[in-house]
């Protein structure tokens, strides 16, 4: 029998309680594929973007930098980009543009992942509970069965109830791998855009003599 076949007679061997762990795993891949395209998508090489800013604005061309920004859009580019716009200004504008965009950027940052927390828990509940209705049934069946069945009755019953147990936990693991990998991935980018934020800010304050008006708002 091929490990296909088995986890199939596994899962129909656990009954209805298999039901809901199907679908939380479901769940659970989805969103975990998901996350990660997205913070793949949004992860920048920040000493590599710090680099083609700085000579940009050393050289004076803000129109540069914010090109720089537009021609690859990340949640960082789009924070900084928001703040080059506002180079001719105050410090204080500077930064304040910066925060309104991390303001929607950000959570897109952070969205679903404290899900697969949630999922991973109620994955393990739904296996307990379609374990414990399975040795209720398993248990009923015992009571009426003839004394020399009573044994093998209880023991497949036990081993069918317990498929539940398995695939809750099974399942449940894979989320808190997704959760922890996302998170820690998640805050690396956030990290990264903080510490960018600082540097542009920075610059622009320490070059702003030097860039080329006509582009702030």
């Amino acid at each position: 029998m091929s490990i296909l076949q088995t986890m199939w007679q596994r899962f129909h061997d656990g009954g209805w309680g298999m039901w809901p762990i199907l679908f939380t795993s479901i769940v659970t891949i989805a969103l975990i594929v998901e996350r990660a395209v997205y913070l793949m998508r949004a992860s920048v090489d920040k000493d590599k973007l710090l680099a083609l800013l700085k000579s940009q604005v050393m050289s004076g061309n803000v129109q540069g930098a914010i090109k720089v920004c537009s021609g690859n859009p990340t949640p960082m580019t789009r924070i900084v980009q928001a703040g080059l716009m506002k180079f001719n200004r105050s410090d204080d504008e500077v930064q304040a543009a910066m925060d309104e965009a991390s303001l929607r950027e950000l959570p897109k940052i952070n969205a679903r992942t404290p899900y697969l927390a949630m999922l991973s828990n109620f994955a393990v509940m739904a296996g307990l509970i379609g374990t414990i209705s399975g040795m209720i049934d398993v248990f009923g069946k015992v009571k009426n069965s003839d004394s020399g069945d009573k044994a093998g009755t209880l023991a497949g019953g036990i081993s069918e109830a317990l498929n539940c147990t398995f695939f809750g936990i099974s399942v449940s693991l894979l989320g808190l791998l997704g959760f922890s990998l996302l998170s820690g991935k998640t805050t690396k980018v956030i990290d990264d855009i903080n510490e960018v934020t600082v540097q542009v800010v920075n610059l622009v304050t320490s070059h702003r003599a030097q860039m080329q008006p006509g582009m702030g708002m």
